[in-house]
């Protein structure tokens, strides 16, 4: 086993090796199985893998490829590396997320919290997809991180008075479906708005799913899709979570006069789309690791939400009612996804992954035989450039070693310096993919 407290920055970066390691698993080598199962909840969404099998025929008119998301400029290079015939286009993705293309435009833009090159790349999407004819295609490529990225506001708003409900929406503790139905009402592009744009051309999106339930209305705000929201949920959300609107905001939702498309919008009736991933099959990838190395997988649900803390007290509470099965049954990993939220009171930098685990930690109190991994699967947990982190039976030994109080990081949404402190942050860099968050917890007594 790595000595407690060894840097897991770059273990990820090489998957032969990792694989290779795996192979030589020895017993009690928590670590390393945790980072494998990631590793292997990752690479079961890399659009190399998982783009080509779907992409439609080739049309007697255009193709025009369009896309946002973190794996945006990787599916691209996927469909330009397959496609038989003539294209081009454009995506946009976050920064450092950019991945060489012959044909297709890649555009870097800010996320979470969208900025002028986003708002350019959407307005320019969108000028692509106009104006187009019946044999024509739009293939668009989406997942996790659009919405931020196609920030192209409605003609009302400004992008300045969008980014300051942007920003107050990620400390809220919103859902990410609250949070989508709200940017959609701000958008000029989203909620159905691009497939609107490009009718009467065949509108065929292939989505990397990083929302719970795979609901694609959701999925970087359903671009593409039909919007079942209205403005009445919008104001609805603003209310619940108590956000300042600026004046033009505040009457737009108020005027409610430029609804996005409903289901049934003939606008809509040459769109479909098609999950090319998901976060059900990246648990199924760790669960196929943990058993060639002897473990017996539990998968909880891709689509556990709430807020972080609140579910690492609860999965502390069923680890620790699961030691005594191991103890008789052998070796237990608990497996789980979605996207928890965290209301950010304190002075720390939030992230929802190292959130849940510095609570899972104070919950399980040093209990012995059980560690666990938490981290998105973009590379990016909230505001930081880590992943997330790993908890072991001593972390926070460790940790009050070092002067922290684990507590009070808490109070503070302070997970990232927490786990700095210990050097057990993930660091991935960008995966260039998006399945959202992957949980393990192993229990080896």
């Amino acid at each position: 086993m790595s000595p407690p407290g060894a840097p897991i920055v770059n273990q990820l970066q090489n998957q032969a090796d990792l694989r290779s390691a795996m192979a030589r698993l020895a017993p009690g080598d928590d670590r390393r199985l945790l980072l494998g199962m990631f590793r292997a909840a990752i690479d079961s969404a890399d659009p190399a893998r998982c783009v080509p099998p779907h992409l439609p025929a080739v049309p007697v008119g255009r193709t025009v490829v369009v896309g946002a998301g973190k794996a945006s400029a990787a599916m691209a290079r996927a469909v330009e590396d397959h496609w038989p015939g003539s294209l081009e286009g454009l995506v946009v993705t976050r920064y450092r997320h950019g991945v060489p293309c012959r044909r297709i435009e890649i555009v870097e833009a800010a996320h979470p919290v969208p900025d002028a090159a986003g708002r350019e790349a959407a307005a320019r999407i969108l000028d692509r997809v106009r104006g187009l004819g019946r044999d024509d295609l739009v293939l668009c490529l989406i997942s996790g991180g659009g919405s931020a990225l196609l920030a192209l506001p409605a003609a009302d708003i400004t992008l300045d008075e969008k980014r300051a409900v942007t920003t107050q929406l990620l400390a809220s503790g919103a859902t990410i479906g609250e949070f989508n139905t709200v940017r959609k009402h701000l958008s000029a592009i989203k909620g159905g708005r691009l497939a609107a744009a490009a009718a009467p051309a065949e509108v065929v999106a292939l989505l990397i799913s990083d929302a719970p339930g795979d609901d694609p209305a959701t999925i970087a705000s359903g671009p593409t899709v039909p919007d079942p929201t209205t403005f009445a949920d919008a104001r609805a959300i603003i209310a619940k979570y108590r956000i300042d609107l600026p004046p033009a905001i505040a009457a737009r939702f108020d005027a409610a006069t430029d609804e996005t498309p409903k289901p049934g919008s003939p606008l809509l009736q040459r769109s479909r789309h098609v999950i090319v991933a998901r976060p059900r099959a990246a648990l199924e990838a760790a669960a196929a690791v943990a058993c060639a190395a002897g473990v017996t997988p539990i998968i909880l649900g891709d689509a556990i939400e709430g807020e972080a803390r609140e579910v690492g007290r609860d999965h502390a509470k069923l680890a620790k009612a699961k030691l005594a099965e191991a103890r008789k049954t052998g070796p237990i990993v608990l497996l789980s996804g979605g996207e928890t939220t965290v209301t950010v009171r304190g002075a720390g930098r939030g992230g929802r992954n190292v959130e849940y685990l510095l609570s899972l930690a104070i919950a399980l109190d040093g209990a012995g035989g059980i560690s666990a991994i938490a981290g998105d699967t973009d590379g990016i947990d909230g505001m930081a450039d880590y992943a997330g982190a790993v908890v072991l039976p001593d972390t926070l030994a460790r940790a009050r070693a070092k002067g922290r109080d684990p507590a009070a990081d808490l109070a503070g949404n302070d997970g990232h310096g927490f786990f700095e402190a210990l050097d057990d942050q993930v660091v991935t860099g960008p995966t260039l993919t998006n399945v959202n968050d992957f949980r393990a917890i192993l229990i080896a007594p």
